[in-house]
């Protein structure tokens, strides 16, 4: 209880005029993309079940094919255009989502992720190659050199303008347990994705199969999928997944967003006022191709191009000041 002297907090705060950059706001939910992520042993149905949240979340699916074109064997069971690649560098994913956001997929599938890590030219390799190049073999040193490719790569999968689902091999072991007749038989079993440590946190599901093709859910922020163990998941699951995301408020869709930075008329302003919006949603890692089909980031274009119209407006007034 506040004193003769003391005014309650609440109404010291409400006369208080705040300075500070930082201000909170109501927190409401939002419409959102999805960002699904699976992982599972060879054999397991990943890239089945990849097509099949995909088939659920939009009609337009590009699907990058690390897995030697394994993919087209479901082309007649879904429509899908693929990108095949044999080589794994972190920033060649950066730019074949930019390409893919830039023809309007409504979704792109990455099967598998796992090879941009420990695939050729992925982040493995790359950290032992900048290790070997410039820091004597030092592996701490090729992490560092590295890491910022990773930095870009994960990016550019949260801040695709669509959605994303991506697969992840995880390393099989066996096991052995009692079967009706009682006998110690075999079991393989899936165990850690072959991926960096904690990455599954950039994601808002992350579901692990098995060998019966059944998937349990082990994070979501969704409720109603924490947990969930589903059998053989077919549309309906992705149908979920898809209700889950459009429960929320309507937000400027990424796509508005990078054609404003495209836009050949935004001025320096226009450009100063749209940083601040991405920059509030996180979106400088949104992959695109620039006028001339060149890769780059949404937050990379804007700052380049408010660099050349600053120095265009530089050099006019000094021409002026010449005159």
């Amino acid at each position: 209880m506040a004193t003769a002297n003391e005014a309650p907090a609440s109404k010291m705060a409400a006369g208080r005029t705040s300075h500070t950059r930082f201000q909170f706001t109501q927190a409401t939910k939002e419409q959102s993309k999805a960002r699904v992520a699976l992982d599972g042993p060879s054999g397991s149905g990943k890239t089945y079940t990849a097509l099949t949240i995909a088939s659920a979340l939009g009609s337009r699916i590009a699907l990058i094919d690390t897995e030697r074109g394994s993919a087209r064997k479901y082309a007649n069971e879904f429509a899908f255009d693929v990108l095949e690649l044999a080589y794994f560098s972190p920033d060649d994913l950066v730019e074949a989502l930019a390409a893919a956001g830039s023809a309007g997929y409504d979704v792109v599938i990455v099967d598998s992720l796992s090879h941009f890590w420990s695939g050729s030219g992925g982040m493995l390799e790359q950290v032992d190659t900048a290790a070997k190049k410039a820091f004597g073999g030092n592996s701490f040193g090729g992490w560092k050199e590295a890491r910022p490719m990773e930095r870009r790569m994960v990016d550019a999968l949260v801040a695709y303008p669509g959605h994303v689902v991506v697969t992840m091999r995880s390393k099989t072991d066996y096991v052995l347990e009692t079967n009706d007749r009682g006998r110690q038989v075999p079991r393989k079993v899936g165990m850690k994705p072959e991926q960096r440590e904690g990455l599954e946190y950039e994601f808002d599901i992350v579901g692990s199969m098995d060998w019966e093709n059944n998937l349990l859910v082990t994070k979501s922020r969704a409720r109603s999928l924490n947990g969930a163990f589903v059998k053989e998941p077919g549309i309906e699951f992705g149908q979920q997944i898809k209700a889950w995301l459009e429960d929320g408020s309507a937000v400027e869709p990424i796509e508005d967003l990078i054609t404003e930075a495209l836009r050949p008329d935004a001025t320096f302003e226009d450009l100063g006022a749209l940083m601040k919006k991405v920059r509030a949603r996180r979106l400088e890692g949104a992959p695109l191709l620039d006028p001339v089909g060149t890769p780059t980031t949404l937050g990379a274009h804007i700052q380049e191009r408010g660099k050349v119209l600053r120095k265009a407006a530089q050099d006019n007034t000094s021409e002026r000041s010449a005159a």
